[in-house]
């Protein structure tokens, strides 16, 4: 017997594409400082580092030195201009590339009113949750000279957290944020970043994990997991965990 007919609207698996962005396939949004320093494979600025599409916007005149030494002053509504144009264009969630930014936290989730996720340090209380008594997590920052109670407190670290910077080293902190040149030797900036973590540990015996701040990072935390023994957490870990909420894996 033939079945009823229908219309195109009632047909079995007939679907409704919905409108309403600019952009499609890409919820996550990426802040970025503005820098000419080279973006290797597993930095954050370099778009070959995800596994998924993602929408960037540098937000002009956020210089790293602006940001990570002079506590990204007067940068606010900047950030919050740019982070609502990425909401425009169709991002869903909002991150950024630098682990100072956890100081507009509060602020930028304020004002875009979708999920916000400004620093790789707001991985520090849920890494903490996974050690053992007696263990904590400590950091490896771009440079432990700047990173302020404030910052800590933006992301929910405690204010006791040993961390070390790379401010004393010979490649990585003079080119991501004193910008004396534009090219980057990474033997010697993987150099720098496996260095504090071995100062880390060695002044501090009961760090039972590391989380790396600097957004440029992840392409040496593997190095690092190496050197010292111990889980590395980065941006890297953060922003895949992160964008896994917002689309979630079809079983």
């Amino acid at each position: 017997m033939n079945s009823p007919s229908t219309t195109p609207a009632e047909a079995p698996g007939a679907r409704i594409a919905r409108g309403g962005k600019a952009i499609y396939g890409a919820p996550l949004g990426i802040l970025m400082l503005e820098a000419r320093f080279p973006r290797i494979s597993g930095d954050m600025g370099n778009g070959t580092t995800w596994p998924f599409p993602v929408l960037y916007r540098v937000v002009r005149g956020a210089s790293p030195e602006k940001v990570v030494l002079n506590g990204a002053a007067g940068l606010l509504p900047d950030f919050v201009e740019a982070a609502q144009d990425l909401v425009r264009l169709g991002a869903e969630a909002i991150t950024t590339n630098c682990g100072f930014l956890a100081l507009f936290q509060k602020e930028l989730a304020a004002a875009v009113g979708v999920p916000v996720a400004t620093s790789s340090l707001m991985q520090v209380p849920w890494v903490q949750a996974t050690l053992p008594p007696g263990k904590r997590v400590g950091v490896v920052t771009v440079s432990g000279s700047s990173l302020s109670p404030a910052h800590l407190a933006g992301a929910g670290v405690p204010l006791d957290t040993p961390l070390v910077g790379t401010e004393n080293g010979r490649e990585f902190f003079r080119v991501l944020i004193k910008a004396e040149k534009d090219d980057l030797d990474i033997a010697l900036a993987e150099a720098d970043v496996v260095d504090a973590g071995r100062q880390l540990v060695a002044n501090n015996p009961d760090v039972g994990a590391i989380v790396l701040e600097c957004t440029n990072m992840p392409p040496y935390a593997a190095a690092l997991q190496e050197a010292v023994g111990l889980p590395v957490y980065d941006i890297y870990s953060m922003i895949t965990w992160f964008h896994a909420g917002l689309r979630p894996r079809r079983f």
